[in-house]
């Protein structure tokens, strides 16, 4: 009855957040290795793991090191950077874009393929040449996909994060919506049901978007910092839900203040008076905040929301300065992206560190649905 327990790598593997999808997804698998070359996020995902990623050059590995590993399924995240809108978008140009190009050159050669690919980027990465490259690889090497655009926002996690999926399986495998097969689908729908695919339902309406938004968890349930205006409530939530670890054990220029650590998340009024109008700001009872980005705490504008923590009579930006506006703290972003209570960072990590490394994380809620999906046998 019991079916082998599926052997997994993980590429680009940052600081395990596809590894905790996998493990929320339930599914009979095990991550047999990883791979990431920063050395920040490798100290992150053993001390969260107990093992730590190979560190090499992905590129310098061969078909034969590959086979050696014998995979059933192999889980992509590669860097998005070549592919953002806020990017010079060189594609295939970019450096950055070289090993995962390199990974997929390799397939065709492998004695023992993966039977099952999983590919996490950008938007904007479906209309790549990296994309195409991708798709051709794959349908070359007896693989048949569904792509995938979803954010946290359709889970019910009030975060705008849309990201592309792409899922493959290699015949004689199949997947569940077989009529699925080489589209683009907008809709979480099919990994929990039988799908009629023209239904329409990527096409939201404005009164769909809106009842999304309602849908989901108010922010204020992902906080750690609900009362900065009573401090003896901040010191009580900060001891009880870790969120001193992102506080006060930080090195180097992070720790300026150190008599009232948490002054280091309120944004100063200089950067109001000059990004005020282009800030996202949120409140604890909104159903939405923006994507955080690797460049969150460093830049206010275009990166991830900021959390008024004083209510005011009007939410408008003519009254900024008295809404006390403050960044999300690392604990706070990790919760958006579904990281478990456990999760945590080692205290050598720096809190600019720890925001750069969430920001090229991804969304636990969202991929783990979709990993489920993908090893499920139709």
């Amino acid at each position: 009855m019991g079916k082998e327990m599926q052997r997994v790598l993980e590429f680009y593997s940052g600081i395990g957040g596809m590894r905790y999808s996998l493990m929320k997804a339930q599914v009979n698998a095990q991550v047999i290795e990883a791979f990431e070359i920063n050395n920040i996020a490798n100290d992150v995902y053993q001390h969260n793991f107990s093992h730590r990623p190979y560190q090499g050059n992905i590129q310098c590995l061969t078909a034969a090191d590959l086979d050696k590993y014998a995979a059933d399924a192999w889980l992509l995240s590669p860097p998005c950077q070549p592919y953002t809108r806020q990017g010079l978008q060189k594609d295939t140009g970019d450096a950055r874009a070289f090993s995962f190009l390199q990974i997929l050159e390799l397939i065709p050669f492998l004695l023992q393929p993966p039977s099952m690919l999983f590919v996490e980027n950008v938007v904007g990465f479906e209309t790549s040449d990296t994309h195409a490259k991708l798709i051709e690889i794959l349908e070359k090497t007896n693989f048949i996909t569904q792509e995938f655009i979803l954010s946290p926002l359709q889970f019910g996690i009030p975060y705008s994060r849309p990201r592309y999926f792409c899922l493959a399986k290699r015949k004689p495998s199949s997947f569940g919506n077989e009529f699925l097969n080489r589209q683009l689908i907008q809709s979480p729908k099919p990994l929990f049901e039988p799908f009629n695919v023209d239904s329409k339902e990527d096409d939201l309406s404005l009164e769909d978007r809106h009842n999304l938004l309602q849908s989901c968890q108010p922010i204020e349930k992902f906080l750690v910092l609900k009362n900065p205006s009573n401090d003896t409530d901040v010191e009580s939530a900060a001891s009880t839900t870790g969120v001193s670890n992102d506080i006060s054990r930080t090195s180097g220029e992070d720790n300026e203040n150190e008599y009232d650590p948490l002054d280091k998340y309120y944004v100063h009024p200089s950067l109001l008076e000059r990004w005020g109008s282009a800030m996202d700001v949120v409140y604890p009872d909104s159903k939405r905040c923006c994507c955080f980005t690797k460049s969150y705490y460093r830049y206010v504008k275009g990166t991830g929301s900021l959390l008024a923590t004083v209510q005011p009579m009007k939410r408008d930006k003519t009254s900024l300065k008295e809404q006390r506006l403050r960044y999300f703290t690392p604990r706070e972003v990790a919760n958006l992206h579904s990281f478990p209570e456990d999760f945590e960072f080692p205290e050598h990590v720096s809190l600019k560190q720890r925001y750069a490394l969430l920001g090229n994380s991804l969304s636990i809620s969202v991929v783990a649905p979709l990993l489920h999906y993908l090893f499920t046998e139709a």
